[in-house]
């Protein structure tokens, strides 16, 4: 711990574990999804990966698009009705080429 800061306590955030929506568990704390954004209001949107959808919920205002592809980092919170999402990090997926991202998951899970 660097000298400067002597009380400074150091966290550490669990690492968000790659996940489809449909394979969020209640005791997940972190996840990271690929998907598309269906539906959108100022703070929250909708993603869907194909195997489920999730409402993501953020602090501020969403910098994402409608049918925009995006990774979302965020805390798994259970509710009545499922799981939604607290996104901390939102990421502009839509110039990666999901063909070669399929496959990349194919040859994953072969190993």
């Amino acid at each position: 711990m660097p000298e400067d800061f002597p009380e400074a306590t150091v966290r550490k955030r669990a690492s968000a574990v790659n996940r489809k929506i449909s394979e969020i568990k209640p005791t997940d704390t972190r996840v990271r999804i690929l998907g598309t954004v269906i539906d959108k209001q100022e703070d929250k949107i909708v993603v869907d990966d194909g195997s489920g959808k999730i409402e993501i919920g953020f602090d501020e205002p969403v910098n994402a698009e409608i049918n925009q592809f995006v990774r979302i980092f965020g805390r798994v919170m259970p509710v009545e009705n499922g799981t939604e999402l607290q996104g901390e990090i939102i990421q502009d997926m839509s110039k990666i080429d999901r063909g070669i991202l399929a496959k990349i998951e194919e040859i994953k899970q072969k190993l």
